[in-house]
């Protein structure tokens, strides 16, 4: 309950304790009383001899009864001190629960794992448009990919959070890699030797594949993310996150997962693809920029001007708000003008619960730290969701609607 809750509450014993003194009420007269009030009475009520003066002043004056009603409240003034002390320590209590995170949650939390999801779905979009071009799909080219990509992501998460806490972004971060290890040195290390893995992985892929475009691609997405938020480029610091997000989730790691599906020739470039890739680089800028929402003052204080930054959290609640609606209204548009197969609009329109609960809740918890801190969970949801059905509506739109292999562009 909370402080002013508390007061309103005592503000109600008081008219309650002066009916009973002015004989308005008394509690022989009170037919089925207040459960609070009655619990108050029995509880905090004053001494004996006070209520028994009181009860004797019906045939005094109105100054004798508020003389009467002063002693009272002068007897339980330490009373109404006790309620807000009680509530303020157990909001202090409450915010030192905050502070004093388990280990084991904030381990969790610095695994980041719902936000691999970024690596698994340009993964199985891409593949889901292969299979729709070619009928043919290599699972363990997939899994060899899915694993490559998982090593990238944690480079990019532990480098991210090596060079936070160089600036001082993560000085307060709890959950940060650095901060739970203890070692800056030992993060980085680690960090680039899963990038080495990560990229000898997509190397010998593309090899195999024979395909030149793909690894080119998945280079430039690599670029991405390290000017997004390594030296001397940190372009995350200048607000432009999220084009650079967009474009290495989006057109770049999905189109080359699409043509590393193709072992016999290269795979042309075709609109379904593009339009595919794109709406997968719509949800995964959706889950950074909801990811900025718990964080804009400590992004102030080190000069990192992202979006919310510049914007502030009730504008970007309404961006939230414009880029889902953008994201299926563009889906619509491509499934009328039959650049994405029409299962694919069937199936992703079902996912637009999940739409209008990440713009519910941003527009509802914005200004709350605490809660906000879920948004990015809320957009990690949509973009799995959504990802998984287009997936299956490309699928389905080779096995049972036979929509015809997509045109190339080049």
């Amino acid at each position: 309950m909370t402080t002013q809750r508390r007061c309103n509450l005592y503000d109600s014993f008081e008219r309650y304790m002066r009916c009973i003194i002015c004989k308005e009420i008394t509690t022989d007269r009170v037919e089925n009383p207040h459960p609070v009030w009655d619990f108050i009475f029995r509880t905090c009520s004053p001494p004996s001899h006070v209520t028994q003066r009181c009860f004797q002043c019906t045939e005094r004056s109105g100054n004798d009864i508020n003389l009467r009603w002063k002693e009272v409240k002068q007897q339980h003034s330490s009373v109404r001190g006790f309620f807000i002390c009680r509530v303020q320590q157990h909001d202090a209590t409450s915010e030192e629960n905050e502070e004093n995170i388990s280990q084991a949650t904030l381990i969790w939390r610095a695994i980041k794992l719902p936000i691999y999801s970024v690596a698994l779905v340009p993964l199985t979009v891409g593949s889901a448009a292969g299979y729709l071009q070619t009928g043919l799909f290599s699972a363990r080219r997939y899994f060899m990919l899915l694993a490559s990509s998982v090593f990238i992501i944690t480079w990019l998460n532990l480098s991210n959070d090596v060079y936070d806490f160089d600036t001082g972004a993560d000085k307060d971060k709890k959950e940060s890699v650095v901060n739970i290890v203890g070692s800056r040195t030992g993060t980085f290390v680690a960090a680039y030797l899963l990038l080495a893995l990560g990229f000898l992985g997509l190397t010998y892929t593309s090899v195999e594949a024979a395909n030149l475009r793909a690894i080119l691609l998945l280079a430039s997405a690599i670029a991405c993310g390290y000017i997004y938020q390594c030296p001397p480029f940190r372009l995350s610091y200048q607000g432009l996150g999220e084009p650079l997000c967009f474009a290495a989730f989006g057109p770049f790691a999905t189109i080359a997962f699409y043509l590393l599906q193709s072992s016999t020739s290269e795979l042309p470039i075709t609109y379904a693809i593009l339009s595919a890739s794109a709406l997968v680089g719509f949800t995964t800028s959706l889950i950074l920029f909801c990811s900025h929402f718990h964080q804009v003052e400590g992004d102030k204080a080190v000069g990192k001007f992202s979006p919310l930054v510049r914007l502030g959290t009730q504008a970007g609640s309404r961006v939230v708000k414009v880029g889902v609606a953008t994201l299926y209204s563009g889906m619509f548009l491509l499934g009328f003008t039959q650049t994405l197969p029409f299962t694919c609009i069937i199936l992703c329109a079902l996912t637009i619960p999940v739409g209008k609960l990440v713009v519910n809740y941003v527009e509802k918890n914005h200004e709350d730290k605490a809660k906000i801190f879920m948004a990015k969970y809320y957009c990690v949801r949509l973009h799995v969701i959504f990802g998984v059905a287009l997936s299956a509506g490309l699928v389905a739109a080779k096995m049972v609607a036979k929509y015809p292999v997509p045109k190339p562009i080049f």
